[in-house]
């Protein structure tokens, strides 16, 4: 296809094609003539992947590069690869709060009652430190006391996110899976977590606002 059936069949503007194929983001189209290039299947594919990764995911064009650049690295291991996958698409924080010491403490000695195979140099190690650090600053340190369910509730995350990803034989589309899994399984996870504080609220608090008016019924007549 040429670049205008590319734009259509992708809804991103030829412009910002050109631009991503500029950035090396895109690989260029076959050249046809001195003015014309060919497109296929996998320009499609690539650009609904960069789409999702800057639109849904929220990443930047120099993150999106170093994630394409892991995804297309099969020579690594696939574990290797996955991990520098990872690490392009987790954020770095800006600031560190007072406490961190002994929030990397918590972390650590979480990490190790797990069992979990990751060390304090992985950027969400610190990521996680830094948010209970910052609990802790405003008064809700106690929300530690929830981590381990966190932990459990996530292991069925992982799992769940590698079995849908490890349906791909071929390694590029492994790690493509997973980046993609990771990057909008986030958007999703966040989502379904606000959906399921919904209902849960509708649990505990209806119910003990449906009680109280209740005993109060019982108790108007005295």
């Amino acid at each position: 296809m040429r670049i205008g059936e590319l734009s259509r069949e992708t809804g991103v503007a030829i412009p910002t094609i050109k631009y991503y194929v500029r950035e090396g983001l895109l690989p260029a189209g076959r050249l046809t003539s001195p003015n014309q290039a060919s497109y296929d299947d996998g320009h499609v594919r690539r650009l609904r992947l960069i789409r999702g990764m800057i639109d849904v995911g929220g990443l930047s064009v120099s993150a999106v590069r170093d994630v394409l650049a892991a995804v297309d690295s099969p020579e690594e291991s696939v574990h290797n690869v996955l991990g520098a996958a990872q690490e392009a698409i987790t954020p770095r924080t800006a600031a560190a709060p007072e406490g961190m010491e002994e929030a990397r403490r918590t972390v650590a000695e979480m990490i190790r009652r797990h069992g979990w195979r990751v060390g304090p140099e992985n950027p969400s190690f610190e990521k996680l430190a830094v948010a209970l650090a910052t609990l802790r600053g405003i008064a809700h340190g106690d929300f530690e006391e929830v981590v381990d369910d966190y932990a459990a509730a996530c292991e069925r995350v992982a799992a769940a996110d590698l079995a849908w990803a490890g349906r791909n034989a071929e390694v590029d589309g492994l790690v493509e899976s997973v980046v993609v899994g990771t990057v909008l399984g986030d958007a999703v996870l966040s989502a379904m977590r606000r959906l399921a504080h919904v209902e849960w609220s509708a649990r505990r608090f209806e119910s003990l606002a449906e009680g109280a008016g209740a005993e109060a019924e019982g108790t108007g007549g005295r």
